[in-house]
């Protein structure tokens, strides 16, 4: 049987990336050991770390005059760092609140200035993306802070902010390297690993130099910018098979026509599945606005049953989801529950997820609804 993951994060990878780390687990390519075993500064470990951001450059198009950090610590250091490192002084950063990473980067950046919220979608529980001309931006605001894809809410942007001379950052943490972006409009741009790019531990970070250099005076060696910047993202000891296993990721991507062929395959894996919900007659429902559906985290519930309301189980969602995720479990698709703070179902079906993945639970979730509509 066929195993399909479609878990949020740590996601799934390539299989082909998976054998090919497998082959070389032991024996690096004749060098006698293991990726995981080499100094950081040997000749090996510097090659594959050049060679993967030389990679990710090209399948990004990052031009010269950014930098390309490899970091750990996850979003979550990040929505402190940024505010350390972008401030620069000013009374106030811009924030849009679209769902709970907002929402999280949101309450860390108030530790350390003024956050304005320049648009919330909270009024119909974070369901859609508010449109840019309502948005009050701060045309004096240190940076204007997005998250571009909501893992938990399922809600994507299908555009970039217009954020003038104010720096753009994003955290594309579930949406990095599944559509082309042109990396020349944003300030910084920053995404976890374990989602589209390789395994947890690895956070990168791709910061336009005049921004690097600007830390408040207080803060951490290891929590300004420059300190990574100025040393190859060396300045301590980097999470080196992490970075292995997403230079392999990135050799996949250019071997597979890169970010624009990617794009075309998560439409069309997208549009299988939410075509599959859309059709149910209401047995599935995504709450998400049409037009702001992720294609990367699909999140939907089954409808309620007699049985589930009678039982008193319809607060907490359908009674027949342990049922769903049961069968589901049999036939090898498997972590689709929802996340804990919204329930229901979520299919994550980032780049690595292959369009048989997202077939075999079509067929399912249609044999499903047949059974029990």
């Amino acid at each position: 049987m066929t195993i399909y993951n479609f878990s949020a994060g740590p996601a799934v990878l390539p299989k082909e990336v998976l054998l090919q780390a497998q082959a070389e687990l032991l024996d690096w390519r004749g060098s006698g050991m293991s990726v995981m075993e080499m100094s950081h500064r040997g000749k090996e470990f510097t090659g594959i770390h050049a060679q993967a951001e030389a990679d990710l450059r090209e399948l990004m198009g990052i031009p010269a005059n950014y930098r390309v950090l490899f970091l750990q610590g996850g979003a979550h250091l990040q929505f402190s760092m940024i505010p350390l490192n972008l401030l620069c002084g000013k009374a106030s950063a811009d924030y849009a609140n679209t769902g709970e990473w907002s929402k999280k980067a949101i309450g860390e950046a108030k530790k350390f200035g003024a956050v304005n919220v320049v648009a919330d979608n909270a009024d119909r529980n974070c369901t859609y993306v508010p449109a840019f001309d309502t948005w009050k931006c701060d045309p004096d605001a240190a940076y204007l802070h997005y998250t571009p894809n909501e893992t938990i809410g399922g809600v994507e942007f299908n555009w970039i902010p217009d954020s003038g001379d104010v720096p753009l950052v994003a955290d594309m943490s579930s949406n990095i390297l599944s559509r082309p972006i042109d990396v020349s409009r944003f300030g910084l741009i920053y995404a976890g690993a374990q989602k589209n790019i390789g395994p947890a531990g690895l956070t990168l970070v791709i910061v336009r130099d005049d921004l690097l250099g600007q830390a408040a005076a207080n803060t951490p060696t290891m929590l300004d910018y420059k300190t990574h910047a100025d040393n190859g993202s060396m300045y301590n000891t980097p999470p080196t098979y992490a970075i292995y296993i997403a230079g392999l990721v990135f050799q996949w991507l250019k071997r597979n026509g890169g970010v624009a062929a990617m794009e075309k395959v998560n439409i069309a894996k997208a549009d299988l599945l939410y075509a599959a919900i859309d059709a149910s007659s209401g047995f599935y429902n995504c709450p998400v606005a049409k037009s702001d559906r992720s294609r990367m985290n699909v999140p939907f519930t089954l409808k309620d049953t007699p049985t589930s309301i009678s039982s008193g189980q319809a607060s907490t969602g359908s009674g027949l989801d342990g049922e769903f995720l049961k069968q589901a479990d049999a036939r090898g698709l498997l972590q689709l529950k929802g996340h804990r703070s919204v329930g229901g179902m979520r299919a994550s079906i980032y780049n690595a997820m292959p369009l048989a993945g997202v077939q075999a639970l079509m067929e399912f979730m249609n044999e499903f609804a047949g059974q029990h509509g």
